[in-house]
């Protein structure tokens, strides 16, 4: 999977180049010890197998650590293990450049021994320095050249094995994923952004190197998802022109890996953020373009007839909300989905959740409240899905500033925002609170009111802040 977009090719370069410039200490060749031992003792006898595992015990996934010195992710993974063993200089050099190892340790000579570029500095040995015969001197040696022949054959041979990668490495990618996917819902958008970026990068290397249809398809779908919760985490802190570049990533790795489910959950997920964040026309439109791919009822699928039928609540189109509200009904019916907290999974109480912003928009507060109630008891009083209640919440706001209660509206609005997690008070929330101040007319704007407006505001300035004290990206 080849990213089409060029800020998203951007932000992972910016990835890869943090995780170099961080997790990779020079102090720790000196004074790092595995094992027990000075990690010295282990540069000095060349067991790059222990190298790799010091790195990996401190953080350093195998493809970053693959970036760094020119080799597949899952040749990096087998010398590891010690399937593979190092021993050509080229390669020991590579690692040496590459980790900052100093090399006089690894005993490969003093760095004015290598050559040097136009700048002065040391350069890579190139494999294609190599100097071929002509044909008549491969006449005149004719065993040489067959030699020369048999290393080209076993290298072609080595390039095309360590091309793909091993069934294991593919499974531990996968599981990595599914990991975040059932983190991701309780954790900080900020926190998920610095660990989905590791993940990304190591998806990203494995990608760009040759790999089989099959194998490729299963990277690109961790690629579809990991760039889906990135997607999701950058629209609930309000960065909706990165969110947008990352579920545009996300839906062509979903594309690219032909699994009908992935390429709607990634155009249902999409859609959202221009009912946040944007023109709620665009999430029809959206919606409207995964329900065209969906061949079976999926819990992907009712999610898009239900953002889709929330949307056209907001937009005023009475009978088509109601009818939309329906088909997400009906569809959730056919296809079920068990009550699931990880990310972009679709049980009752998210349906439930959708169901209350249209009722809410279709001004049916009465219908709203008891689908609140139903889904607050669902998710009950210690969510490990803190946002959803919260937006719950906010839409009873909403429904009671439609009652005229906007004393009580007020409260209830700035309770659901306190009630989150400092770091969970991201833009989204505030951005739906902001709307029911806006909601109540400027002469009826009591004490509560005024009081939730600048708690907003001061809830803004706060994210900021946390935001400016926080690389967002940084593994």
């Amino acid at each position: 999977m080849r990213p089409t977009a060029a800020a998203c090719d951007l932000a992972l370069n910016q990835m890869q180049e943090v995780i170099m410039a961080v997790r990779i200490d020079p102090a720790w060749w000196t004074s790092g010890r595995w094992e027990g031992r000075p990690i010295r003792d282990f540069l000095e006898k060349r067991d790059i197998a222990a190298v790799f595992r010091f790195l990996h015990a401190r953080g350093v996934s195998y493809g970053a650590i693959a970036a760094l010195v020119d080799v597949s992710a899952n040749r990096a993974a087998e010398i590891a293990k010690g399937t593979r063993q190092v021993t050509a200089y080229e390669v020991l050099e590579r690692i040496a450049l590459g980790l900052n190892i100093p090399r006089a340790v690894m005993g490969l000579g003093l760095a004015q021994d290598l050559p040097t570029g136009a700048d002065g500095p040391p350069v890579r040995a190139q494999v294609s320095s190599r100097t071929y015969r002509s044909p008549r001197a491969a006449n005149e040696a004719p065993v040489a050249e067959t030699s020369a022949l048999a290393r080209l054959r076993s290298e072609l041979d080595e390039a095309l094995s360590s091309s793909s990668v091993s069934p294991r490495h593919l499974e531990l990618v996968e599981e990595s994923t599914s990991e975040h996917m059932r983190v991701y819902p309780s954790a900080p958008p900020t926190v998920m952004l610095s660990r989905l970026a590791v993940e990304c990068l190591e998806v990203q290397v494995l990608s760009r190197r040759r790999q089989p249809a099959s194998v490729q398809a299963r990277l690109s779908g961790a690629a579809a998802l990991l760039a889906t919760m990135c997607a999701d985490a950058l629209m609930r802190l309000g960065n909706s022109s990165e969110a947008r570049l990352w579920y545009r990533t996300a839906i062509h790795a979903a594309d690219d890996s032909a699994d009908t489910k992935l390429q709607v959950l990634a155009r249902a997920q999409a859609a959202m953020l221009p009912y946040y964040f944007g023109d709620p026309q665009q999430t029809v439109a959206m919606a409207d373009q995964a329900l065209a791919i969906t061949t079976v009822a999926s819990p992907s699928g009712a999610l898009a007839a239900a953002g889709r039928a929330r949307a056209l609540a907001r937009l005023g189109a009475v009978d088509q909300a109601r009818a939309a509200i329906e088909q997400a009904c009906r569809m959730f019916d056919e296809a079920g989905d068990d009550d699931s907290d990880a990310a972009f999974r679709f049980p009752a109480k998210r349906l439930l959740f959708y169901l209350s912003g249209a009722r809410t928009w279709l001004g049916d507060a009465k219908e709203a409240y008891r689908i609140q109630d139903e889904a607050l008891s669902l998710y009950g009083p210690r969510p490990r899905v803190p946002i959803d209640p919260a937006l719950i919440a906010v839409d009873r706001a909403l429904c009671l500033v439609r009652d005229l209660r906007f004393a009580e509206a007020a409260v209830a609005a700035c309770a659901a925002v306190a009630g989150l997690p400092e770091l969970q008070r991201t833009e989204i929330i505030l951005t739906k609170a902001a709307q029911v101040v806006s909601a109540i007319p400027q002469p009826a704007r009591g004490r509560e009111v005024i009081e939730l407006a600048e708690y907003v505001q001061a809830c803004r300035e706060q994210s900021r802040t946390l935001a400016a004290g926080t690389a967002v990206l940084e593994p």
